[in-house]
């Protein structure tokens, strides 16, 4: 556990201590376990790695001011920067932590040196995309009706599940029957491991909050700094094997990261990609921050 600004402790896995910064950012419904394929490989490869668990998440103390929205997770995230002694890292993520990441470049842009963000997570930038000649994308599947329920009816859901097992089997889910990513990318095992802190009722409620945040019923911290095209330089890399995966991302990707590279195609990969595949995750970081190593 690392404590920052006092009294807010973060749950921390980190390997590698001396080398290259390089924080590892969790999404939905993930915790810092699904960097454990990770870790060990990149800080072999000079790489000081360390991927804390969310405030919420994992083993970390919930909010001690109820925010969790990006600027809230950025000030526990840059606070961590404090206490390590860093002054700028390399930030990979997915999912609400590649959300999270695209803020943190945006709002804390001297910490962060690139960016590689492993999904199609970019900018909201609807007037520049439709300026673009951009068409608007497809409506979203029946899958996302989960957004709905966690974002509007959060308490309600966590009351239906109402047994570890059941909460483990919802975020089970995810990995897999909602179409995040190749039926067979998890065993049991995996999901054993991966879903085991969501067994704790308020672990479970305390991931929802993000989608409170979307859905317009949890009040912000400070106004999110994702409208705006991301200046650092950027890898993108997407799992082809999802239906989460939006339209028009090559057009959208060029203006929300004008220094990026990519974006490229996973092929056997779905949303999961750190643990689905960690060898090219490993691999691409390594390349892109050669330089740094």
């Amino acid at each position: 556990m690392i404590t920052v600004h006092g009294t807010h402790r973060l749950a921390v896995r980190r390997l590698g201590e001396g080398g290259v910064p390089l924080l590892l950012i969790h999404g939905f419904p993930c915790t810092s376990r699904i960097w454990s394929r990770n870790l060990a490989p990149l800080a072999e490869a000079g790489f000081d790695v360390v991927a804390p668990d969310l405030r919420g998440y994992g083993d970390s103390d919930f909010a001690p001011d109820g925010f969790y929205d990006f600027n809230a997770f950025n000030t526990d995230l840059t606070g961590l920067f404090d206490v390590l002694g860093w002054e700028r890292a390399v930030v990979a993520a997915h999912d609400l932590g590649a959300m999270i990441a695209i803020d943190m470049a945006n709002r804390h842009g001297d910490r962060v040196d690139r960016l590689v963000i492993l999904d199609d997570s970019m900018p909201d930038l609807g007037e520049d995309f439709t300026a673009a000649g951009i068409p608007p994308g497809r409506p979203k599947p029946a899958v996302y009706d989960y957004q709905r329920r966690q974002g509007r009816h959060a308490d309600e859901l966590v009351a239906e599940l109402d047994t570890p097992e059941r909460r483990r089997r919802y975020v089970a889910e995810f990995y897999g029957h909602r179409m995040w990513c190749p039926p067979d990318a998890f065993d049991e095992t995996d999901l054993a491991y991966l879903t085991e802190p969501y067994g704790d009722a308020a672990r479970l409620r305390a991931s929802f909050a993000d989608y409170e945040v979307v859905m317009g019923t949890r009040e912000l911290s400070a106004p999110e700094m994702i409208d705006r095209p991301v200046p650092h330089r950027t890898l993108v890399l997407i799992g082809e094997d999802q239906v989460t995966v939006g339209d028009h991302i090559e057009e959208k990707c060029a203006l929300a990261f004008p220094e990026a590279v990519g974006p490229f195609w996973v092929k056997g990969a779905g949303h999961f990609m750190p643990w689905e595949r960690p060898e090219t995750v490993n691999r691409a970081i390594k390349s892109f921050c050669g330089d740094l190593l």
